[in-house]
């Protein structure tokens, strides 16, 4: 790999609640056996995996409001990802928090935004700092801030996309997807955007995350579609952000479609058996401290 990889996206503190018995519902309430605090967001997690594969990574991100950023900020920088590029959060600003509530499987989440997602950057500070890729970590990110993609391809880079959940998404959001090299949406996210008439393969390289059932990989010459790897799921927060990070690891590698869903599955089965979504890269670090290859 020629250069590192630049993750922009908002940067949340996450509380996450565990051993629920089930969602509370409205008039009633549900008491959890354990809550933690972890680093949040999808260009944060995804950053975290890269980095625990060998990839260097920088963050573009505003830290959540006082008293969050101190314990985020240490946390990632423990998952050795630079912060240089990343603003504290203006003064006044509520802390951008999401409170997670994994269930089985599944998970529910309610957050809160305040402020800007990032600072803004140009294409020539991308290039100086020698950068390969640009990994955005929600689609809502790339709707507030457009400047980004083409701040990248000015800087030579190629391009990834999460979707993240968002209620308000429209047609609109079509012409932002067809300007990046991979999209990486969840099937409930496919779902509801091929209910609004996205195509099949909106991108050049699309991957629809299918949690248990694995994940499928989709190009203009075709589409792969391998299982989820069995694992005890104890959180299920940031499963999806974890397998970005083990696909684009490979991906930036050249390596073949199958080994990237296969090193992004193996990712997604390690960050559902901790609890947050940064303690699987912890985990990950220890078997895996150094560059992947790939396979000759």
């Amino acid at each position: 790999m020629s250069g590192g990889v630049l993750c922009a996206g908002r940067l949340y503190c996450d509380l996450v609640f565990q051993g629920l018995g089930r969602m509370p519902s409205l008039g009633t309430e549900v008491f959890a056996e354990g809550l933690s605090l972890h680093p949040g967001g999808g260009a944060a997690l995804t950053g975290a995996y890269l980095s625990a594969l060998g990839v260097p990574v920088t963050l573009l991100a505003t830290l959540p409001a006082a008293p969050f950023e101190a314990p985020v900020a240490s946390a990632l920088g423990a998952a050795q990802i630079d912060l240089s590029l990343c603003s504290t959060a203006p003064d006044g600003a509520d802390p951008q928090i999401t409170v997670a509530m994994p269930v089985g499987e599944d998970r529910a989440f309610v957050t809160r935004t305040d402020g800007p997602a990032l600072p803004r950057i140009t294409g020539a500070q991308m290039q100086a700092l020698k950068l390969q890729h640009l990994h955005i970590g929600e689609l809502r990110t790339l709707a507030e801030q457009p400047w980004l993609v083409a701040a990248a391809r000015e800087a030579g880079m190629t391009v990834s996309l999460d979707c993240g959940w968002d209620d308000a998404m429209g047609t609109e959001v079509f012409g932002l997807i067809a300007q990046v090299d991979v999209f990486l949406p969840n099937q409930a996210e496919t779902e509801a955007l091929e209910q609004l008439g996205m195509a099949e393969c909106p991108a050049p390289v699309t991957v629809i995350k299918r949690g248990a059932d694995g994940a499928e990989a989709l190009t203009r010459q075709g589409s792969l579609r391998l299982p989820a790897r069995k694992a005890e799921v104890v959180d299920s927060t940031g499963a999806g952000d974890a397998f970005n990070g083990g696909f684009l690891a490979r991906w930036l590698e050249g390596a073949s479609l199958r080994h990237c869903v296969e090193e992004g599955v193996r990712c997604g089965a390690a960050a559902v058996a901790a609890p947050g979504g940064l303690s699987g890269a912890e985990a990950l670090r220890e078997t895996c401290p150094q560059k992947l290859k790939v396979p000759g």
